[in-house]
């Protein structure tokens, strides 16, 4: 596909120079921006759009999520303990009911709400494998992740600690870390896509410290290294109080130990990261996604972001499972995000920050931690992903003086106008290009009915 798009009313490119163009035009081929610019001419074929009353942003990317709690939300029963461990205890048991259909469509779910909200790539941690299940449920998400063309960076889970040995999760859902890795080689095998603008790429994702071996983090470093693949994990959300007691060191210093840290490495939440476990996250080149939504729903600490980026530790933004958040709105996470920040400063007498940063979170910070450099910004050369918001509306009347802080500082109501994922159109004005939405909507409703999925 081919597309132009004439007279942008303004195109925020979040490049180094954070430059804003105004009523520019955008060629768009083979899945990359050719050219940006005043007065240029689409080509024979090009799929021209009018863009006078868009403010066109570089798409979001998500740096952490659960697609399969999709089909637990919204749910008294499932209300948060104020305890992370305790929470875990009490919902897994819910999890490990879920047949094997239910991630092929809570994928669908999640993903579909990321792509209408401005989203073009995302990270899913699925650590939930029920016994007894057939069939390969990561394959199920890429499969998902194709019918609405969205980037996918899967990230292969797994909880190994029984509770027998401390683990806190249902011994159903313990799988052993030969079978967890025999089953990322599997996966690396068939769909990871080393290269630029890749539309599907794995990552090895033990899911926490305190339900995992330290045999299985040891392992995962090694396989992972060996085949040029990222890592992930949960660190900071609760477990340094277990850490200290059973290994007199906090969680992030017991991942470093096993050399679970670097560049190739980012962490979901960092919440409870003091000063001195951030110091080591920037020493190290080591990531956080910061999902604001989770903050929020613990009421413990606000995440230190700012403290984060002063340090130098690299930076995106996640939704998180929707378990804790019962949306799939990165979009909306920009603003809360922003927020908290703001909140904290306040609270802290810390430097308030820019809004327009954490758009670039969204964007750039997101690109960095998933190693896609080629994503995150819109430039000549750069991936065709990017997102259309209508501004011509009353809702936007005397906001558009600086587009890029926009997102953060006014928010955006509703739906984006147009997603373009590897220069493909995949939304537009309220509905997808590529699949039958009503038709899976009623599918998946009819499959919730179904669950027994009440504690």
């Amino acid at each position: 596909m081919t597309l132009f798009l004439r007279n942008i009313s303004a195109l925020v490119t979040c490049d180094d120079d954070e430059t804003v163009w105004h009523g520019a035009d955008m060629r768009v081929d083979g899945g990359r921006i050719l050219a940006i610019g005043h007065g240029l001419e689409p080509g024979v074929s090009d799929i021209t759009v009018d863009a006078s009353h868009y403010v066109v942003y570089p798409g979001l990317i998500n740096t952490h999520h659960h697609f399969f709690q999709a089909l637990v939300r919204n749910r008294a029963a499932l209300a948060w303990p104020m305890d992370v461990l305790d929470w875990i205890a009490r919902i897994y048991p819910t999890f490990a009911r879920l047949p094997a259909e239910a991630f092929y469509y809570s994928a669908l779910i999640s993903m579909a709400d990321l792509v209408k909200h401005g989203c073009t790539t995302a990270f899913d941690h699925q650590y939930c494998f029920p016994a007894g299940i057939t069939g390969e449920l990561v394959d199920l998400q890429f499969a998902a992740a194709a019918e609405l063309g969205m980037r996918l960076h899967a990230g292969r889970g797994a909880n190994t600690l029984d509770q027998r040995h401390g683990g806190v999760v249902p011994d159903a859902l313990v799988e052993t870390s030969d079978v967890f890795l025999q089953d990322c080689e599997r996966l690396i095998d068939r769909f990871h896509d080393p290269e630029p603008l890749a539309m599907q790429r794995v990552v090895i994702a033990p899911c926490q410290p305190a339900n995992c071996t330290a045999q299985t983090f040891v392992d995962a470093v090694a396989l992972a290294r060996s085949r040029g693949v990222h890592l992930h994990t949960h660190l900071g959300e609760g477990e340094n109080d277990l850490f200290k007691a059973r290994h007199g060191l906090d969680s992030v210093g017991w991942c470093e130990s096993l050399g679970f840290a670097g560049s190739d490495v980012w962490i979901a939440h960092g919440w409870e990261c003091e000063e001195d476990q951030i110091s080591a996250l920037a020493a190290s080149g080591t990531g956080v996604a910061h999902c604001p939504a989770p903050v929020f729903l613990v009421g413990q600490r606000i995440t230190d972001v700012t403290g984060m980026l002063k340090a130098g530790v690299r930076v995106g933004l996640g939704v998180d499972g929707q378990a804790s958040n019962d949306a799939s709105n990165l979009l909306e996470c920009v603003r809360t995000a922003y927020q908290l920040q703001t909140l904290a400063a306040g609270l802290h007498g810390r430097v308030r920050p820019r809004p327009a940063d954490f758009l670039k979170l969204a964007t750039r910070g997101g690109a960095d931690l998933l190693g896609c450099p080629e994503l995150g910004r819109l430039v000549p050369g750069a991936g065709a992903d990017f997102f259309c918001v209508d501004v011509s509306g009353l809702e936007y009347a005397g906001t558009l003086h600086d587009p890029m802080s926009l997102p953060a500082k006014v928010g955006i109501s509703g739906h984006v106008s147009m997603t373009v994922i590897n220069g493909r159109i995949v939304w537009r004005d309220g509905a997808f290009t590529t699949l039958d939405e009503p038709r899976l909507a009623a599918q998946a409703r009819s499959l919730i009915n179904t669950l027994d999925i009440q504690l």
